[in-house]
């Protein structure tokens, strides 16, 4: 404000606003994948803890709290590197960049691949000392923590490539594919498996249910991606 106030040789001024309701109708469209991940993770969250209560009682719904708390740590590398590569990706668009444009998403797929496959070997490494930290009161407890971070680090392989997608798609102001990578990987994916995988293994099938749905999740995202091509020229 204090800069637009002062006098100033820029292009940019401030003007008399106006209502622009399709502006604003495609904003909430193109936005709508950050809504339905924020709103779909707490409602698997209750479904995570309401298996792991059936099949793992109390230690269970612990150790799956350390999980989240670690899981999202992880993740933010992908959730930062995909919000803060989304200005440049739509910046190329705009300027029909197209070659530009496609030499970001090869260079994002070489960045996230190498830091999936690091964030997987860490999660296996650290898995006991991040357990020790949380919950080394409890012998039982910690080992239940282990195993089940053990198993579910497999996911940091698949994780990126559903996240980085669906950002991906937003900077490419398709709204539509971006809410569908989202919707089918927090609700229909992790619903679908967190209630299926533990009738045939048990709370390890509570463990596996998140790498299978990242997994099924990153088949899709690369489905749209090849289907796509074509149209934004990536």
């Amino acid at each position: 404000m204090l800069y637009f106030a002062r006098r100033n040789t820029s292009l940019l001024k401030l003007g008399r606003t106006e209502f622009d309701g399709i502006a604003l109708l495609k904003t909430c469209t193109n936005g709508s994948s950050e809504f339905v991940s924020g709103v779909s993770m707490s409602l698997v969250s209750m479904l995570y803890n309401m298996q792991l209560m059936k099949y793992a009682g109390e230690n269970g719904v612990a150790a799956y709290g350390v999980l989240m708390y670690v899981n999202f740590m992880f993740l933010s590398i992908f959730i930062g590197y995909s919000v803060g590569t989304a200005p440049i990706v739509s910046f190329h668009l705009g300027a029909r960049d197209y070659p530009e444009l496609k030499n970001v998403l090869e260079k994002s797929a070489e960045i996230l691949a190498a830091s999936a496959v690091a964030m997987f070997f860490a999660g296996e490494l650290l898995a006991g000392p991040i357990a020790m930290i949380f919950v080394g009161y409890d012998a039982d407890l910690a080992a239940l923590t282990v195993h089940g971070f053990r198993i579910f680090s497999f996911s940091f392989l698949f994780a990126a490539v559903p996240i980085y997608g669906s950002s991906f798609f937003t900077a490419l102001n398709d709204g539509f594919v971006s809410a569908a990578i989202s919707f089918l990987r927090t609700v229909v994916f992790e619903t679908a498996s967190v209630l299926i995988l533990p009738l045939l293994f048990g709370v390890n099938g509570v463990w596996f249910s998140l790498v299978a749905a990242e997994f099924v999740a990153a088949a899709v995202t690369l489905s749209f991606l090849a289907a796509k091509r074509k149209k934004y020229g990536y």
